[in-house]
């Protein structure tokens, strides 16, 4: 990223500032901050929300004085449970208090109503990757393109609109579309759209790639084609957050459904999700390795940060 301890130590208030804020948001006193917290905040959370405002500041610039500038659109991909949802919801937190209306979204908000499911499934007989929610084939791409375009143009005071919102625990946690009476409102004019998902920016591969990795993700392949349009081509900033093995993922959701089982809300059981995080792993084995050496889908080297985490969630940092 370019940040040297003397590029650090000019905006250190700044730095401090926002550090403080997150303390805040995450209910951390900033004096007994453990090491992971520190770094987490520090060496990753400020760091890219500072690359996030250089990336705004680009954006701008490439239009006249007195011309409207639509939001920036910033996508996130990034495998379930390693903590993209809260790395986004830290950032939408630094752009309000510094004054800027920002938008959150996730490809999780595009999926099929619960009866477009169904229809998939019919006409998906034995594929069990297109049985569930999850693999290219289950979203609805027009309402994508549609929400998507509406968004780039909230550029005025005063203009408003509603984000559509998933609701997971629907139909026995197999899902379906919230009520729109329950979906947040934004406001104009829009700084930044903060776009996150699993399967952000995957390119469709030749067809024996595919095969080899599942028989059953060649339809999926087919349907990836149309994603480039209906979601990346809007993206004109990517943050990958790249994981070393994506059985990690399988650890991962196994700790968010114990957590939620000790609060008394309603989890998977262990072997849930050891079946529903399967319905993944192809996609992952299949795209990831590719993400990761090109790129996502339409994606600039000068508008890319690859952000490589461990275990624990935390980057790791080359020496």
């Amino acid at each position: 990223m370019g940040l040297t301890q003397e590029k650090v130590a000019e905006s250190i208030d700044k730095w401090l500032f926002y550090g403080s804020k997150l303390c805040r948001l995450f209910q951390l006193d900033e004096l007994y901050l453990t090491t992971p917290q520190k770094a987490r905040f520090y060496h990753y959370y400020i760091p890219v929300f500072v690359w996030c405002e250089d990336q705004i500041s680009q954006h701008a610039s490439k239009f006249k004085d007195g011309e409207e500038i639509p939001p920036l659109v910033i996508g996130f991909s990034a495998p379930q449970g390693c903590g993209k949802t809260t790395l986004v919801f830290a950032l939408d937190y630094l752009f309000r208090i510094t004054g800027r209306n920002s938008a959150t979204l996730s490809i999780d908000d595009f999926y099929l109503t619960a009866g477009g499911q169904a229809e998939l499934r019919e006409q998906n007989p034995g594929n069990t990757l297109l049985e569930l929610r999850g693999n290219a084939g289950s979203h609805d791409l027009p309402f994508s393109v549609e929400t998507l375009t509406a968004l780039s143009k909230l550029t005025k005071e005063g203009m408003k609109m509603k984000l559509p919102r998933y609701d997971k625990s629907a139909y026995s946690g197999r899902g379906d579309r919230a009520d729109s009476s329950t979906w947040p409102e934004v406001e104009g004019p829009l700084t930044v759209v903060l776009y996150e998902g699993w399967m952000l920016g995957f390119k469709p591969l030749a067809n024996e790639v595919v095969k080899a990795v599942d028989p059953q993700l060649e339809i999926v392949n087919k349907n990836l084609e149309a994603y480039y349009d209906a979601w990346d081509k809007f993206i004109k900033a990517w943050i990958v957050i790249k994981i070393q093995d994506p059985s990690c993922v399988y650890q991962w959701r196994l700790q968010a459904e114990i957590a939620m089982r000790q609060a008394g809300k309603p989890g998977m059981s262990d072997e849930e999700v050891k079946d529903f995080v399967s319905r993944y792993l192809p996609a992952y084995k299949a795209y990831l390795p590719t993400l990761y050496s090109e790129g996502p889908n339409g994606s600039h080297p000068n508008h890319l940060l690859l952000i490589e985490i461990d275990e624990a969630r935390n980057p790791i940092f080359g020496i």
